[in-house]
């Protein structure tokens, strides 16, 4: 049948049991051969009845005589009618019973083909088990397969060992960002604060001061875009340690802190949040909301809306009006450094990485996103999270 998919368990069972059936039908038909020709035949018995009735000195017919009844001899017809019913009695009692024990057998051998098949693939289960339960955050996990030194075996040790080099790689990728996050932001905080202090005295010229002010703009779309990636790169390591975290309190507080971006851009945000607990890293849920709500407010007209909710699933669904958004430009949106206006130089709403961050931060926490056109225009995003436990 077209699309059906049998597991390699399955196709291995399904080899051992029909050689089984195919080498029990073989020795059936041998065995059956067998005593076919070594049942004794009607001519021999018959002749030596004949023998037996027939007066002294006459002479025995042989062949097709062997079947003539004798009007002396009126046994020699029962005789030959019993041996033919036993030796067919005795081949079809042979076939049936050997029938019924090769049914038997090849079900046994069913069941030990699938026994044995499990066990010739515990260690490719092994193996599919560990890659799935395998993380930024437990690379420490191995096999270590015990066993001969076979193909399986080697299977597993070469998938340790490509463990060990991608927890090489994780660990110098941490440790890269780490030196990141001190190396690069202390250089644009010293830089911010001269042009700040720069800007502080009151001689210093329009002309400078149109400098300075361009110069800060600049600064802090660096900044933007600095700790974007770290935390980028912060969630794509996955999370180390989760704490349950309540997902209203947090969209309440990301919208009381964008209070002030809202009323800048002339944007109401109303809200409907029901309890729902998150198990998670509290400061990267934080800045998935914020980056959904800040979005919401900065691709937004004059006097347009963003509504935030929180429920059960999607956990967390930002909505906002604003100009129609086509919807095969949507998967875009979740790439880094995009933009539906595919502006990289312009650094008025952002860098261009706040979805990604949304959408790396949910896979983090074993989830997803979607964005959709709203119908009026605008976006409609949604977050699914599963289930604190």
């Amino acid at each position: 049948m077209k699309g059906l998919r049998l597991s390699v368990r399955t196709k291995l069972t399904a080899l051992y049991g029909g050689l089984f059936l195919v080498t029990g039908i073989v020795l059936l038909l041998i065995n059956y051969l067998l005593v076919s020709t070594t049942l004794p035949a009607t001519q021999p018995f018959a002749s030596a009845a004949v023998a037996a009735r027939a007066p002294a000195g006459a002479a025995v017919p042989a062949g097709p005589a062997d079947t003539q009844v004798y009007p002396t001899t009126p046994t020699i017809e029962v005789v030959t009618t019993s041996l033919d019913e036993y030796r067919s009695s005795t081949l079809s009692n042979l076939l049936l019973q050997s029938g019924i024990a090769l049914v038997i057998a090849a079900g046994l051998a069913v069941l030990l083909g699938w026994l044995t098949a499990s066990r010739v693939l515990r260690p490719v289960h092994e193996v599919t088990s560990a890659a799935r339960k395998l993380g930024a955050e437990n690379l420490d996990r191995r096999i270590n397969l015990d066993g001969p030194s076979d193909e399986l075996k080697e299977l597993a040790d070469t998938f340790d060992r490509m463990l060990d080099r991608l927890a090489g790689s994780f660990d110098s990728q941490r440790r890269f960002v780490a030196n990141a996050s001190h190396e690069l932001r202390t250089p644009l905080a010293v830089q911010r604060t001269l042009i700040e202090v720069a800007l502080a005295d009151p001689e210093v010229t329009p002309q400078v001061r149109r400098l300075g002010e361009h110069l800060l703009h600049t600064n802090e779309r660096s900044e933007r875009m600095i700790e974007g990636l770290l935390t980028l790169a912060r969630s794509d390591r996955g999370l180390p340690s989760r704490v349950p975290v309540q997902l209203a309190e947090v969209a309440a507080n990301v919208v009381r802190a964008l209070a002030p971006l809202a009323a800048e851009h002339e944007v109401e945000v109303s809200t409907d949040l029901a309890e729902r607990t998150v198990a998670g890293d509290p400061v990267l849920l934080e800045r998935l909301v914020t980056n959904l709500v800040e979005n919401a407010i900065r691709y937004n007209r004059p006097g347009g809306t963003v509504h935030v909710r929180v429920g059960r699933n999607p956990a967390l669904t930002v909505q906002n009006t604003g100009p129609v958004i086509r919807a095969d430009a949507i998967p875009g949106l979740f790439e880094p450094f995009r933009r539906l206006d595919h502006e990289r130089t312009s650094g008025a709403k952002g860098a261009g990485l706040g979805l990604s961050i949304v959408r790396s931060v949910a896979q983090a926490h074993d989830g997803s996103v979607y964005a959709q056109p709203a119908e009026s225009g605008g976006l409609v995003a949604g977050v699914w999270l599963p289930e604190s436990r």
